[in-house]
């Protein structure tokens, strides 16, 4: 491992500096930051929106079913223009799976392709970030996978993943005094979404630790066998571990980071421990870009992956081009950050059984763009099981095979590979395959 790898920031005491910011200058000014997470108002807010915002979509462009199981077919988002090369519009939560978007703006990587860049947009939440899409404000966001089966499919709406923002870069944070999942029968745990790659891990380690997983309001007792999964904000969820109004939470980080600088919760399991090299947000564009659009997408994509390149490599600089203290893209410490993406020692965390697997040779937060097939369908399969909110009949019907192929259009990732040397670049195997590695 390298000394970059095992760097460690020092603790700090302060009040988190991302807990009440005015993020960005615009429409969202002051709005604070809801980040990764959803509460479920806002969950049902969302459901909404999509609906609303469909049936104006449909009522302007039609229909164009894509190919494959009648009811998957996704409903035609405004059309968009076919002759005008459009500039990038990046949306964006701020959280480090952001990270390859704003580090392609900060380095103007996005300009040396040809491209015109605006100022990413920060958004406060989810569903804002959703809506913006939806209406075309924004053109490339990167978002929870797992939301991404509901968006197409659940909702219906054209939209591809065309690359992964970085792998792992999640955790499992508790209280300083649990030492064993066995440990939060009884108590409440907050997970930001319920379609995310957290709500899944999660959900898999507590059954194997023979713990039932319930869904009920914050106040509502529990038995000890059981854990009650709340949805909460990122921000929300720091303050009430300190509070210990929650046992623990799972999420991306610097969350988790920030709260072993605080020194009011610990890290129980990493999530790149428990499935290996997982995606946890991806980069999604519209279909109808993809189609309309090739080169300019192409040359959207080229810019990530050498975005992701660059920080594989750089990780102090991606700290710093991300905290409050350097680019401003985010209203994070760069302590916090530098922890995110460079704490990852066996020595300190196999000790208090974060990591169980050091022989894997993982990275706390790392940094690649394919999006491998086998890991769609996995998830989609894993999904099948999961407790999640609202209707999901649609996904008992998904074929997770047919899925990988759909929601996924690789082609734009492996031309851009060659242009930074190709898979080895990324330690990723020539023929771009592998075999999912999941270990409770």
């Amino acid at each position: 491992m390298t000394s970059d790898r095992q760097a460690r920031a020092r603790s700090s005491r302060a009040t988190p500096h991302w807990i009440a910011p005015p993020f960005a200058s615009g429409p969202t000014a002051g709005l604070g930051c809801d980040c990764c997470g959803l509460s479920r108002r806002d969950f049902l807010q969302l459901t909404g929106l999509f609906s609303a915002s469909l049936g104006a979509t449909l009522a302007v462009g039609g229909c164009q079913p894509t190919q494959g199981p009648a009811q998957s077919s996704p409903a035609a988002s405004a059309p968009a223009t076919p002759t005008a090369q459009p500039p990038v519009k990046i949306g964006y939560l701020p959280i480090t799976d952001a990270a390859p978007l704003l580090v392609a703006h900060a380095r103007e990587l996005y300009q040396a392709e040809g491209l015109t860049a605006e100022k990413p947009t920060l958004f406060r939440s989810w569903p804002q970030v959703v809506e913006a899409f939806l209406a075309r404000q924004v053109n490339v966001i990167h978002i929870l996978m797992p939301a991404t089966l509901w968006l197409r499919y659940g909702r219906k709406f054209p939209a591809k993943i065309v690359a992964w923002n970085h792998t792992n870069g999640s955790a499992l944070t508790v209280l300083p005094e649990i030492n064993r999942l066995e440990d939060l029968g009884g108590r409440k745990v907050a997970v930001p979404f319920w379609y995310s790659i957290h709500n899944v891990v999660l959900q898999q380690l507590l059954k194997k630790a023979g713990l039932k997983v319930v869904r009920r309001p914050k106040e509502a007792k529990v038995a000890a066998n059981e854990v009650n999964l709340i949805v909460l904000p990122p921000p929300d969820m720091v303050s009430a571990l300190a509070n210990q109004a929650i046992a623990g939470y799972i999420v991306a980080e610097p969350f988790n980071a920030a709260a072993e600088n605080l020194k009011t919760g610990k890290i129980l399991r990493f999530t790149g421990d428990v499935w290996k090299d997982h995606a946890c947000c991806v980069v999604l564009m519209h279909e109808d870009d993809l189609t309309q659009h090739p080169d300019w997408a192409q040359r959207v994509v080229q810019a990530i992956v050498k975005a992701q390149h660059w920080s594989g490599e750089n990780r102090a600089g991606v700290a710093e081009i991300l905290s409050k203290e350097g680019g401003k893209y985010t209203p994070h410490p760069k302590a916090a950050l530098i922890r995110a993406l460079t704490a990852y020692d066996p020595a300190v965390y196999q000790a208090q059984g974060a990591i169980a697997h050091p022989d894997w040779q993982i990275d706390r937060i790392d940094f690649q763009p394919y999006p491998f097939p086998s890991y769609t369908a996995e998830l989609v399969r894993l999904l099948k099981e999961t407790q999640v909110e609202g209707e999901t009949q649609f996904l008992q019907d998904l074929d997770p095979e047919w899925v990988a192929q759909d929601l996924v259009d690789d082609s734009l990732v492996k031309a851009a590979l060659a242009a930074v040397g190709g898979p080895a670049a990324f330690r990723l195997p020539e023929n771009l395959t592998r075999k999912e590695t999941i270990a409770l």
